[in-house]
């Protein structure tokens, strides 16, 4: 069965519950252009041999871009990341393959491919015949993970105010407004995506390729909502820390260490 093609039928496993999410447009489905194989226009060049006499062929529609089993997975998982940022899907709760893939418009293998991805990134657990819990994540661990950012990531960001031009810091104004409006826009999957995009360009700055993984990483983990419901941050808590980015951004193009150090400090023990 190709992907996106038809909507599964049901599997019969017991009823579990689904979150609204984004739908995920159904895979395109891949046709050729009629020509004959080894013909030079598959690979995209031109040649100027002989045209055979005869009627010249009706000519051929332009071949569709085929959309790749990844790219539908890719799409899957960046909607199921969301509606873990948003709540949507609770902490505790057990979803389906199928069920999501109904609401996403795809097949289910796509989805508990994706499901595969976050079970190994601890977002979900496979429960065995009935789909993926939902890992509940308790008050304890979002401050040791933002202990560990900070552990991590502080002193780096020091040692690179005193090192990195002003004019490189200046780069990421664009990335810092974007938290703002994330912020004001009350989307928490919008802001996370935000946050995470500001923070992997100022580690970047340091020339680690790790060092900006594993801090994504451990920054995408403490996004997730803690168990008990959406995340107690609320709109005025995304706010301020979407203004602590530009704050520290300016402190940084002035070059003022002392203000780096408080903004930073503060901006860590924010996100405990």
């Amino acid at each position: 069965m190709r992907e996106g093609a038809q909507r599964p039928a049901g599997t019969g496993t017991p009823a579990v519950r689904t979150a609204p999410a984004a739908r995920v447009p159904a895979q395109a489905q891949p046709r050729t252009a009629g020509l004959r194989p080894g013909d030079e226009a598959v690979r995209g060049e031109h040649t100027h041999a002989d045209v055979p006499a005869g009627p010249s062929p009706s000519p051929s529609p332009p071949a569709r871009p085929q959309v790749r089993r990844s790219s539908v997975r890719r799409q899957v998982l960046e909607a199921l990341r969301a509606a873990l940022v948003s709540g949507e899907l609770r902490p505790g709760e057990v979803y389906s393959g199928p069920a999501l893939g109904e609401r996403f418009g795809v097949s289910a293998t796509p989805v508990r491919e994706a499901m595969q991805q976050l079970a190994q990134e601890g977002a979900v657990e496979v429960v065995p015949n009935r789909g993926f819990r939902v890992v509940e994540r308790g008050a304890r661990e979002l401050a040791e993970l933002a202990e560990i950012r900070a552990l991590l990531e502080v002193p780096v960001l020091l040692r690179l105010s005193r090192t990195v031009p002003a004019e490189r810091w200046a780069e990421l104004r664009p990335l810092a407004e974007a938290t703002v409006r994330a912020a004001s826009s009350d989307c928490r999957a919008t802001y996370a995506e935000a946050d995470r995009a500001f923070h992997r360009a100022m580690l970047a700055a340091a020339g680690n390729e790790q060092l900006v993984r594993i801090a994504d990483d451990l920054h995408r983990r403490a996004q997730w909502p803690p168990a008990g419901g959406p995340a107690a941050r609320g709109r005025a808590d995304l706010v301020a820390d979407a203004h602590q980015h530009t704050a520290l951004l300016d402190a940084l193009i002035a070059g003022d260490a002392e203000g780096v150090r408080a903004l930073v400090a503060e901006h860590y023990e924010g996100a405990r």
